[in-house]
């Protein structure tokens, strides 16, 4: 159809040949438009001259779709203009973000340090306490647990490993789930995981299933330690973090102290326990277990009435939260100094303009509840993963190698050592019973009763004919190429004791533990067993000598001055100087291993060790708070701390192969790794008048 603009359009030829188009109608004068292109159709006009101006003149390339070079500047000059306020809004939104932790840093001094820090330091120190009394306790219950449930060799020490690969797993992840949900969330679900299955395991018979459920404890209470410490910091000053979160760490000795005592109150008495049926034994070890939840069941029922981090709040634009939060402090703290009438001043905190997480939503009428549910959980996870990712970026890849070293040397030589300590003391026990055992070679008893115990014996090539053994308790006897022949066992209860290459003629056994994994190659001949007592019978004087405990107990309690002497110089002469002071001067304590040559030495340099060792650790812990941002603190103290179990894993295989073979090699890598971690400690950056980030 004809455009009725083009019909009212003239074309005429000026001098030179060129074109001039005029519109008809209203006596307006033409369109001073020239052109070396020949006269078109009218229909080849173009739309794009319509409504345009007399004095406008037309570009030449409209018709082969080109800018206009006007247009083209006018871009330009937008997208400098576009550039330019982005970048003032970045410059803005980066001095917002760094006038919050001035701002907070303001705030917090104004809240004062008082009743509310102090109330949340027994809280927090509970659950650290918590986490301590869980690892003393696998060593501690193990041997007992191990008897109790007939575990062989080869499954023997399961349990410990299990444990600390379920913490490893528990620091990575909660600590990741702390920066996105929040610390006080976080670490009542952590202390609830870890009550429900610590009491489950206590009713648990079969071995497998309590490995489980130590595994889900141990995966519940791995996470309090990240949780923990980065809770405590965004309630404290800067001039008072070094002081009271080594203070804190007093709690994890607190956790030592606990389990120790109670262990050696409760597991060697065995008529503590009960039984419920036939299936359900109760034995002390079991009490023990319960015994120990105290701690973080006090710890969670005093978080409850504990608030939120207001810095996480911050960080996650929840403004009003955290103004309240915040108030609270400063009324509790002030009113309990006797100044209530101080007013909180602060009307308005800078938030940080975070860019908004990616959250992907399923419309309710869209899908299910399940459907949604598994949405924002794998949402959530992937924001965890994209925050441990953001730990290597530059700014941040270099001191977190640093930490990374000397996390793993610390927690290499500390629980290498913390193995070897027990293990070396009950090797020297054994070769001081060993040295004491009695040979008797080619004895020929006949018609004997034998109502007296026999204890650490070997007899080679006996005789024992028409004998009778009754009512008595054999521990640690080995009978090698003996006959026995018209022999009576009864009522036999019997430790470490087997029969080698035995012949047993006519011979009955009544009401005994003796059975098929006490012979050994033995060639039976009418031989009769009545009512055997199946299954495994603890040996409370065995399993539970108290030189373990008093050793568990003593280098708990030697922490003591170190831990003390750390909170009082720690904002005094830094942090990088006590851990690296601290380390150094624990390697050199190693060398003094080599004059272990007795109990009491070994007891006595574990404790010198100890004491030396745990300033680090303190300054440690500082500084690996105070090093990250707000946003990543927990990702990164899990990370920490999960590379410190995996030290801890290792290092405990490597110590443990060594023991009855050399000493040499085990002190060696302590002290190789206490030198190594103690000078790249050096290199870290001092912390002590950082503002938190």
């Amino acid at each position: 159809m004809d455009d009725p603009y083009h019909n009212n359009v003239n074309q005429q030829m000026t001098e030179g040949g060129d074109y001039t188009y005029t519109q008809d109608g209203g006596g307006q004068d033409g369109y001073p438009y020239q052109t070396d292109y020949p006269p078109q159709d009218e229909d080849a006009a173009s739309d794009a001259t319509e409504g345009a101006d007399e004095d406008d003149q037309m570009y030449e390339g409209e018709y082969q779709g080109i800018p206009h070079p006007d247009e083209i500047k006018e871009a330009r000059r937008a997208a400098r203009v576009e550039a330019r306020r982005k970048a003032r809004m970045a410059a803005q939104q980066e001095e917002e973000e760094e006038s919050l932790p001035e701002q907070y840093e303001t705030i917090m001094e104004d809240c004062g340090h008082g009743r509310f820090q102090w109330m949340l330091f027994f809280v927090l120190g509970l659950a650290l306490m918590a986490d301590g009394v869980d690892g003393f306790m696998v060593g501690f219950v193990l041997p007992s647990a191990e008897k109790d449930m007939c575990i062989s060799n080869a499954d023997k020490g399961l349990l410990g490993l299990l444990v600390y690969v379920a913490m490893m797993v528990g620091a990575l992840v909660w600590g990741g789930l702390c920066d996105k949900m929040g610390r006080r969330k976080c670490l009542i679900y952590v202390l609830t995981i870890d009550l429900v299955f610590s009491f489950l395991s206590c009713f648990a018979q079969g071995y497998g299933f309590f490995l489980f459920l130590r595994f889900c404890s141990g995966f519940g209470i791995g996470g309090s330690i990240p949780i923990v410490y980065t809770y405590f910091t965004e309630f404290l000053q800067m001039d008072k973090r070094g002081e009271h979160l080594s203070w804190l760490c007093m709690f994890w000795m607190f956790g030592g102290l606990y389990a120790s005592f109670t262990a050696w109150g409760i597991i060697p008495h065995y008529g503590w326990g009960f039984a419920i049926g036939t299936h359900l034994q109760m034995h002390s070890w079991r009490l023990f277990i319960l015994v120990c939840l105290f701690p973080a069941l006090a710890a969670l029922i005093g978080l409850v009435f504990m608030p939120e981090s207001p810095r996480f709040l911050l960080e996650n634009a929840r403004h009003d939260e955290a103004w309240m939060i915040l108030r609270q402090v400063h009324d509790t703290n002030w009113k309990a100094k006797g100044e209530p009438e101080r007013v909180f001043t602060v009307t308005n905190i800078k938030t940080p303009q975070t860019q908004e997480d990616e959250f992907i939503e399923i419309q309710s009428e869209t899908g299910t509840a399940f459907q949604r549910w598994t949405v924002r959980k794998m949402t959530m996870l992937q924001q965890v993963m994209a925050n441990i990712m953001s730990l290597s970026a530059p700014e941040l890849r270099l001191q977190g190698l640093l930490l990374v070293i000397v996390w793993f040397c610390l927690a290499f030589s500390y629980h290498g050592l913390g193995v070897w300590f027990p293990d070396m003391i009950k090797y020297m026990q054994y070769e001081e019973y060993e040295s004491k055992v009695r040979i008797f070679h080619r004895e020929r008893v006949e018609r004997f009763h034998f109502n007296f115990s026999l204890v650490n014996q070997i007899h080679r090539e006996g005789e024992y004919i028409h004998d009778k053994f009754a009512n008595i308790e054999i521990k640690s006897v080995k009978f090698e190429s003996s006959l026995f022949e018209n022999c009576y066992f009864e009522d036999i209860k019997s430790t470490n004791t087997f029969f080698e290459n035995c012949t047993i003629k006519n011979t009955v056994f009544y009401n005994t533990d003796l059975w098929q994994d006490k012979f050994k190659n033995c060639r039976m001949e009418n031989a009769t067993f009545l009512h055997p007592k199946k299954g495994c019978h603890l040996n409370f004087q065995e399993e539970n000598d108290i030189v373990i405990y008093m050793v568990s107990f003593l280098g708990s309690l030697a922490v003591l001055p170190g831990n003390i002497i750390s909170a009082l110089f720690m904002d005094k002469i830094g942090r990088i100087r006590i851990i690296g002071g601290s380390m150094l001067a624990s390697s050199a304590c190693t060398f003094l291993l080599l004059l272990s040559f007795s109990q009491g030495a070994v007891i006595c340099w574990q404790c010198l060790f100890y004491g030396v060792s745990v300033a680090a650790w303190n300054g440690l812990e500082v500084i690996s708070v105070e090093l990250y941002p707000s946003s990543k603190r927990g990702t990164a103290f899990g990370i920490l701390n999960g590379i410190c179990k995996f030290a801890a894993i290792i290092a405990s295989s490597i110590f443990a192969a060594f023991i009855g073979i050399t000493k040499i090699i085990p002190i060696f890598l302590a002290f190789a790794a206490l030198v190594c971690g103690g000078m790249v400690a050096l290199k870290l950056p001092e912390t002590r008048e950082k503002i938190l980030s």
